[in-house]
């Protein structure tokens, strides 16, 4: 079997050699042609087509010991998958070993501490379930299917970010398994370094196997859903949308996108496939006061859409899944906005009106508040002057479409990026994002962030991700 090294050759793994491996497992080893090889290899992005050579699905912390102490000796590259959602299919290599961490998706709840323990495989969908039987939720993202492991270490943001800030904000802890297959507790009064940069980091700096969140009275009844108009509303849309965000609680967070009108059932059937501005709340306080300031909204003109409506805080998290099913091709562009002007609507209407793909979409996510108010060396993910995310998401089928998709992305993004605050949100880069961006992503932080990997992976085993030479 040919696999991978670190320096990128090939060498000739010997069938003993993967064996001593296999003994040392409780969890299945996957080569090509096994059942479930496939199903493992694959990720949610269809543009991204890699082959492992080998798939391993770990069972517990220590399938991923034995893994990492495995590679390591042999000099093998390494790739790990959590909910492989990643836009730019960082947890996926040809010819490399793949940890498949989808069978580790324990979560518990310390409903007294306010504190939820989740295995790394967990998906967002995993973690409030659970929190949610207790009337409680931490700052996660808001599509059910994304891991929780990547989320949180490029940052995460999601419904609650206003009141509680990034995601990774909320962490209270992580357990690691380091380049010399030691387990490691990171928190800020144990490894505080490591702690410091797995907080937008990424994974650089070994495997996270569990994550400890903070958790806050939230739910289980929410008002949120969507209200939607024909695109020729979008410019009153847009200036309530603007107003609105200077005025709204923390408890609020409010999201405008532009796209064509999907095959919804809330939709009138008429209305499939034209374009539509539509807005997207969340009101997490009490549903009587959500009632009340979401009532602009949906008395606005003439909406052809609305479920905008009290609906459990599950259900909200998962609203948009069907939006972002695995398997399709998805290439986008962000960019942290301080304030949504009215020149930057009016582009993004110009460019929403030429979206290519039924499937694509110009957003503009709400994340003002809890995060702005902590210092800019707080954490790695840093962007403390960020109010809003602009994503420019494409989203297609063919592959034949790749490259007028793409040139409607970056053309969006090229006219729209000059109102951006420097900043990117690093979750949402995609393959061909040079080390700018990743800087633009980072900012001063990336400097501690290098001499950080040269502590704790001065060899760059842990290199699949938005890379960080160590000093």
């Amino acid at each position: 079997m040919k696999v991978k090294t670190m320096d990128g050759s090939e060498i000739e793994l010997k069938q003993e050699i993967l064996d001593s491996l296999k003994i040392r497992l409780k969890g299945p080893v996957l080569t090509s042609g096994d059942v479930g090889f496939d199903e493992s290899r694959t990720v949610w992005n269809g543009m991204i087509d890699r082959k492992p050579a080998i798939v391993v699905r770990c069972l517990g912390t220590a399938d991923v010991i034995a893994c990492v102490q495995f590679a390591r000796d042999h000099g093998l590259l390494l790739c790990i998958k959590g909910g492989g959602h990643n836009i730019a299919g960082l947890s996926t290599a040809d010819g490399a070993i793949m940890l498949d961490m989808s069978l580790m998706r324990g979560v518990w709840v310390d409903p007294h501490r306010r504190v939820a323990h989740a295995q790394a495989g967990c998906l967002i969908t995993d973690v409030d379930r659970e929190t949610q039987l207790h009337g409680l939720a931490t700052v996660l993202g808001f599509v059910s299917l994304t891991g929780i492991a990547g989320l949180t270490l490029g940052g995460g943001f999601g419904y609650l970010t206003r009141r509680w800030g990034w995601t990774t904000d909320n962490v209270i802890s992580m357990d690691i398994v380091t380049i010399d297959g030691q387990l490691v507790h990171a928190s800020i009064n144990e490894n505080a370094d490591l702690f410091w940069g797995l907080r937008g980091g990424g994974g650089n700096f070994g495997v996270v196997t569990a994550i400890d969140y903070m958790l806050y009275p939230v739910g289980p009844e929410v008002v949120g859903g969507i209200v939607a108009w024909p695109a020729s509303e979008a410019p009153k849309v847009l200036d309530l949308y603007r107003t609105l965000a200077r005025q709204a609680p923390a408890e609020l967070t409010l999201v405008a996108m532009m796209r064509y009108a999907p095959p919804a059932p809330w939709l009138p059937k008429d209305i499939h496939g034209k374009p539509i501005v539509a807005l997207l709340a969340c009101y997490s306080g009490k549903s009587e006061e959500g009632e009340k300031i979401v009532a602009p909204i949906k008395a606005l003109g003439n909406p052809v859409g609305d479920i905008l409506v009290r609906r459990p805080y599950t259900q909200l998290q998962s609203l948009l899944d069907a939006t972002q099913p695995k398997g399709r091709r998805y290439y986008w562009k962000s960019e942290y906005l301080m304030n949504i002007e009215p020149e930057l609507c009016n582009k993004v209407i110009a460019h929403a009106a030429r979206i290519p793909s039924p499937h694509s979409a110009v957003i503009l996510f709400q994340i003002e508040g809890a995060l702005n108010n902590l210092n800019k060396e707080h954490s790695p993910v840093g962007n403390r002057d960020a109010h809003f995310v602009l994503n420019i998401a494409g989203s297609w089928e063919q592959a034949g479409d790749d490259k007028q998709n793409i040139d409607w992305v970056r053309g969006t993004w090229d006219d729209l990026k000059s109102f951006s605050t420097g900043g990117n949100y690093i979750n949402f880069q995609t393959a061909d994002e040079d080390q700018g961006r990743i800087g633009a992503a980072l900012g001063k932080g990336l400097q501690q962030l290098s001499v950080v990997k040269a502590k704790w992976d001065p060899h760059n085993m842990f290199r699949m991700n938005r890379n960080i030479k160590p000093v």
